[in-house]
């Protein structure tokens, strides 16, 4: 049985993807920064304790839009206003919007570890609304979901919000939904490998 058409573009189209990945902004080798790029990579391993990896890699080539970014994930990863287990959710989220698949692999096992379960997750690999999901990850699943369909929130879903985080919570759940659209946007762009051992998303029409 021949696969249908679409499935064989689908196909081509992935292998073509794959075949030039990392071509369009490669992963810079540090003999060859330039000072400001080496002066980024070094505060970059001071704040965060590794070196450069993931999505900063080809921000490297605007050194300082590479840090000004590690800086605001600094916050919006580690402290946000809604906790870390929401943060991974809302991370998942926006990874799974802009298939992004890097970002995915890097962040379902931590989600799983924060205590995100299984079946939640997968739903949203699925682009399917969970159907055992707490009240707060109620709460960021269809605050998140509107504002990236509908490019805004409804007043019903802006108060529930409001009134489990506070302002400064919801103000911080949008940031983290922008900040990792922006990471996903970078690594589409630039086209940016998963792992081997990583599994791609389904793309969706």
């Amino acid at each position: 049985m021949k696969p249908a058409p679409s499935v064989v573009v689908s196909a081509t189209l992935a292998y073509a993807a794959c075949a030039l990945a990392g071509d369009r902004l490669p992963t810079i080798p540090p003999e060859k920064y330039t000072d400001e790029q080496k002066k980024a990579a070094e505060e970059f391993k001071a704040a965060r304790k590794v070196p450069v990896f993931g999505p900063f890699e080809p921000m490297l080539y605007s050194p300082q839009l590479m840090n000004q970014a590690r800086a605001m994930g600094d916050y919006l990863r580690f402290n946000a206003a809604i906790g870390n287990v929401l943060s991974e959710l809302a991370i998942l989220i926006a990874a799974r919007e802009w298939t992004q698949d890097y970002e995915w692999y890097v962040h379902y096992p931590i989600a799983l570890k924060a205590g995100i379960k299984p079946e939640v997750i997968d739903a949203i690999a699925d682009g399917r609304r969970p159907e055992t999901m707490s009240e707060d990850e109620q709460i960021v699943f269809d605050f998140l979901t509107e504002l990236n369909r509908n490019k805004r929130v409804s007043d019903a879903t802006f108060e529930r919000a409001d009134r489990r985080f506070g302002k400064k919570g919801v103000v911080d759940l949008t940031g983290i939904n922008g900040y990792y659209s922006f990471l996903a946007m970078q690594l589409n762009v630039a086209r940016y490998p998963v792992p081997k051992d990583g599994k791609s998303l389904t793309r969706f029409p």
